[in-house]
């Protein structure tokens, strides 16, 4: 049954109208590059929104287990917890939704229904703030049970665009197991542009080569984001520019330096060897 709901809502395209509108009123209101990678998580290698719900998540649920506790054993801990969860949810809604906005319709839909979830647990959790500030603890307790119960489903409606959907995650991380562990030919030497982003295959591998001069920087050609070819993006300043959504990694070492990737980009070791290019499994 719940498969099955997940599905329903995978597939609901009456959702889009509503999707289409919201993402071009983020796209719209997070406009400046800078803004976006820093939401995105591009300064760290890794996506931010994960990282700030820990907040209000931890807090939410310290205050429910203080709320478990005797009477004569509360204290205003759990009144102030659930404070800091409410006012941490701001900035991670705001990461989420840039991330949100760069997804595929499907994980959308996914991503609209798990953000109206979270809606409703944090008014929740404010009407809980306001119980206990105004001395209706009791009721404060159990709209703050309420609202950890559907911040819950939320989280598994985010759980399942992460890791059932592929939101956020790396999509060139899978890539990097299916290198040969020991020293494999990608090609030679002298076959290799300079200064131009090649592809070349390593076993079950697209690997991007690029030459300076008889020196070789070797990454996953598959981009982190959405799995895009880096190999026929441009390169610039030492660093390439995915043609599909824009990303940009540093060749060197694959750090991201623009997203909407907030992963960086695998490394895989290479050497030269009587002219011909070795890459291996890191």
């Amino acid at each position: 049954m719940l498969r099955q709901v997940l599905t329903r809502i995978e597939q609901a395209d009456a959702l889009d109208g509503a999707s289409d509108k919201l993402q071009a009123a983020v796209s719209s209101a997070v406009r400046p590059r800078t803004l976006r990678d820093a939401l995105h998580g591009s300064w760290m290698g890794h996506p931010l929104h994960p990282v700030l719900v820990q907040v209000p998540v931890g807090a939410f649920l310290s205050a429910a287990i203080l709320d478990l506790l005797p009477s004569r054993s509360r204290s205003s801990a759990p009144t102030v917890l659930i404070g800091v969860g409410v006012a941490g949810v701001l900035p991670a809604a705001v990461a989420g939704w840039v991330d949100w906005s760069e997804m595929t319709k499907d994980r959308r839909r996914i991503g609209l229904v798990h953000a109206a979830t979270n809606l409703v647990a944090t008014g929740l959790y404010a009407g809980s703030l306001i119980a206990r500030l105004t001395g209706h603890s009791t009721q404060g307790r159990a709209l703050a049970f309420a609202g950890l119960s559907v911040a819950g489903a939320g989280a598994f409606l985010g759980g399942h665009l992460s890791y059932a959907q592929g939101g956020g995650i790396s999509h060139a991380a899978p890539e990097v197991a299916r290198v040969p562990e020991e020293w494999t030919v990608a090609g030679s030497l002298a076959s290799l542009p300079e200064g131009k982003p090649a592809a070349r295959r390593v076993g079950d591998t697209a690997v991007l080569l690029f030459r300076q001069g008889d020196e070789v920087s070797a990454l996953v050609d598959r981009c982190s984001h959405e799995g895009g070819p880096l190999s026929e993006g441009e390169v610039s300043d030492g660093c390439v520019v995915c043609p599909w959504h824009g990303s940009t990694f540093r060749i060197s070492d694959g750090a991201v330096i623009h997203g909407p990737a907030g992963n960086d980009q695998p490394v895989l070791p290479v050497r030269v060897r009587d002219g011909m290019v070795e890459v291996r499994r890191p």
